[in-house]
């Protein structure tokens, strides 16, 4: 009988070990509403967030750290937030709150920031670490896209960079055709971001004061909008650098915007392809669609929801329907969720390791501007 006894406990004692020693991912995911707080609330995307997050059940608001109170009151009023939810500061938040997932909408050079101060509260308590999600870009420079990578690795902390465009359906499609062979072997992408301007389309004065300052945005339309087709094009080549990156930007309104650049465009080289990236604060009306061209076929994206394809043996285009995306990855709340609860690794457009390769290329690009030279990653 002491043996049995003996034998069960010690039988306990390995299953307690072995169970303690599993890793926070395969432990079993939380269930209720996922816990976020905000951090920032100058960058207009809060508008988008807000507008669907308040809708929702699986998804609860916990706190808000926004220095200027007046503009959280703003916020508050529109979307019914309870006065309660501010804090004027993030660590104190992030302690008082316990969040699951933090979003972020500051100006891109206090990205670093933020995940720093994240990373520092990261996993308290034995909690799973945190899912930061950012809106694009990632950082304004290669230095911080590296520093922000460092301390996410030291603290198992999940980041991810928000573009409207990941959650489109025609640019899923364009992405699989082009993977899939449909079009032959990739030859060119060529990618058209960006509307008439910030201060012409109308964003708010919280927005505009750092969209258009240099050090806080990384530059004006090349880093507001360039990073949309090079994360495309980045994604299409698996993630892979470039061979040579060259920009040039120009400033169509200077009495508009003295400080940045307002138009750009990016050319990146690759063994056997190029990627051809125009944002503009210039274009007639606003428009995001890329175009793929393989040794074979053809595609444009047509908003969310199309694409004319042409391929060999077709004398014109043809429109398509793309198929539509399935939960969790057609939409950001339920993506944010599934990640957070460690249903989901996240990959593609949004990803750390695509975007670290983005913020390299931005940053190579506005040297490149500046200089008036191509500049060679392999010297990077």
């Amino acid at each position: 009988m002491k043996v049995c006894r003996l034998l069960l406990i010690t039988l306990g004692l390995i299953l307690f070990v072995i169970v303690a020693a599993q890793p926070a991912e395969a432990q079993t995911p939380q269930t209720g509403p996922l816990r976020v707080v905000i951090v920032g609330l100058v960058h207009g995307h809060a508008e988008g967030f807000l507008s669907g997050a308040v809708k929702r059940s699986d998804i609860q608001i916990v706190g808000v750290q926004e220095s200027d109170r007046a503009l959280f009151d703003q916020y508050a009023k529109k979307y019914g937030l309870d006065a309660k939810l501010y804090h004027a500061d993030i660590d104190e938040m992030l302690k008082a709150t316990h969040p699951e997932a933090a979003l972020i909408y500051t100006s891109t050079f206090d990205h670093r920031h933020v995940v720093e101060i994240c990373a520092k509260n990261s996993g308290a308590g034995g909690a799973r670490p945190y899912t930061v999600m950012m809106e694009k870009p990632l950082a304004v420079s290669a230095e911080d896209a590296y520093a922000i990578a460092k301390v996410a690795a030291q603290s198992k902390m999940t980041v991810l960079v928000n573009y409207f465009t990941t959650w489109e359906p025609s640019r899923h499609a364009a992405y699989e055709m082009a993977k899939d062979g449909s079009l032959g072997d990739i030859r060119k992408m060529v990618a058209h971001d960006g509307h008439s301007g910030p201060k012409e389309i109308g964003v708010g004065p919280e927005f505009l004061g750092w969209l258009t300052d240099p050090k806080l945005n990384g530059g004006g339309a090349l880093y507001d909008f360039g990073c949309y087709g090079v994360d495309f094009m980045t994604w299409l080549m698996g993630g892979a650098k470039p061979l040579t990156v060259t920009a040039v930007t120009l400033q169509i309104k200077p009495d508009v915007y003295p400080k940045v650049d307002d138009d750009a465009t990016i050319v990146l080289t690759y063994p056997k392809a190029v990627g051809i990236v125009q944002g503009s604060w210039n274009w007639p009306f606003g428009r995001s669609d890329v175009e793929v061209y393989g040794k074979t076929g053809e595609l444009t994206t047509v908003g969310r929801d199309a694409l004319e394809v042409r391929t060999a043996g077709q004398k014109q285009a043809e429109k398509v329907a793309a198929k539509p995306l399935t939960p969790p990855t057609n939409d950001e709340l339920d993506y944010l969720r599934a990640v957070s609860r460690g249903e989901l690794k996240p990959e593609g457009p949004g990803s750390l390791e695509i975007n670290i390769v983005v913020a390299e290329i931005l940053d190579a690009a506005r040297e490149s501007a500046k200089t008036g030279k191509t500049v060679k990653f392999s010297q990077r």
